[in-house]
């Protein structure tokens, strides 16, 4: 599994990750695999995915193909397939247009248990951009957080000590966000190695 979070502080965002995968028992750290990366890049978006590591390629490659059609113009918005992810409803309406994506493209297995209310699209995401933080879950659940939150098994300990360093106003978003990383490296036995963190100014709405 992971650890990925999201700060979000004095009008800054930070989201970090670990770079450990685990292949069974045997374990690939971000310091004997450079472009091992856990965080990608949409447009303006920074995305965090917690789940199988086949996850990673598969979701980066259909998330920019429906960046691609966005960019490639049309007059019906509402029609267009884009990767939308400035608001709750349109990361709700780009994840269910995913899920669909990688059913028909990609082979998705979306079956978990008998009794699943949806689909499952097999995977959690953490989304930060200039407008804010969005956690999707695997039935295309988005919820909003306005500080910090975190996915992963080792979410809980991340989640504890960015809890405990929120209120230190020596702490910018970017600290807090690698200390619970850290947090997670030190205590859940899947995730470790290198952390990677990425930062930018939150859109202060009027």
């Amino acid at each position: 599994m992971t650890t990925v979070v999201v700060v979000r502080k004095n009008q800054q965002i930070a989201i970090a990750a670990e770079s450990l995968v685990t292949f069974g028992d045997t374990r690939l750290t971000g310091g004997s695999y450079e472009k091992n990366n856990k965080i990608l890049q949409v447009g303006n978006s920074y995305i965090g995915l917690s789940g199988s590591v086949a996850h990673f390629p598969v979701v980066h490659s259909a998330l920019l193909s429906m960046d691609t059609k966005q960019a490639s113009g049309s007059s019906d918005a509402d029609s267009l397939p884009g990767c939308k992810l400035n608001s709750r409803e349109e990361v709700f309406k780009t994840f269910v247009r995913l899920h669909s994506i990688l059913k028909e493209s990609y082979f998705l297995n979306p079956k978990e248990d008998e009794d699943d209310p949806y689909e499952s699209s097999q995977f959690t995401a953490l989304i930060a951009n200039s407008t804010g933080i969005y956690g999707v879950y695997s039935y295309r659940e988005v919820f909003c957080f306005d500080r910090f939150w975190g996915i992963g098994s080792g979410r809980s300990f991340a989640l504890g000590a960015m809890y405990a360093l929120y209120d230190n106003e020596q702490m910018s978003a970017a600290q807090i966000a690698e200390a619970g990383v850290r947090a997670g490296c030190e205590f859940d036995k899947n995730s470790g190695g290198l952390i990677q963190v990425h930062t930018f100014a939150h859109q202060v709405q009027p």
